[in-house]
């Protein structure tokens, strides 16, 4: 299913390891530097500025299969991408399909951002 924002743009999704939640990690998964460090979205910042988003500001992520909310950041991503760090906010926004890998896909996944 693809979703669409207000301004009928599509945002592909990517997750993946960070050092920050790593380190967090470390401190453990119910620690407030593991929930920091993987409850964040980093965005291109024309597509920030294009959106009315701005720096730290709350967005709601939505794709086919869930929804979550948390603080922008502007990231090195391409226009039109998103990057959230893996951890139980990601896994939120991911689907149970796994295309007979046994591993569900963490990137390219399509979503919906609106400020909230």
């Amino acid at each position: 299913m693809q979703w669409r924002n207000s301004l009928g743009e599509n945002f592909i999704l990517i997750t993946g390891r960070t050092v920050k939640q790593a380190a967090g990690l470390h401190k453990g998964k119910d620690s407030d530097a593991y929930r920091r460090a993987t409850a964040l979205v980093e965005m291109n910042a024309a597509d920030m500025a294009r959106l009315g988003i701005g720096e730290g500001q709350m967005v709601r992520l939505r794709s086919a299969t869930g929804q979550v909310e948390m603080p922008a950041h502007t990231g090195t991503v391409p226009s039109k991408m998103v990057f959230v760090p893996m951890g139980p906010v990601a896994n939120s926004l991911i689907g149970p399909e796994t295309e007979g890998t046994g591993m569900p896909s963490f990137k390219g996944l399509t979503v919906e951002i609106e400020p909230i």
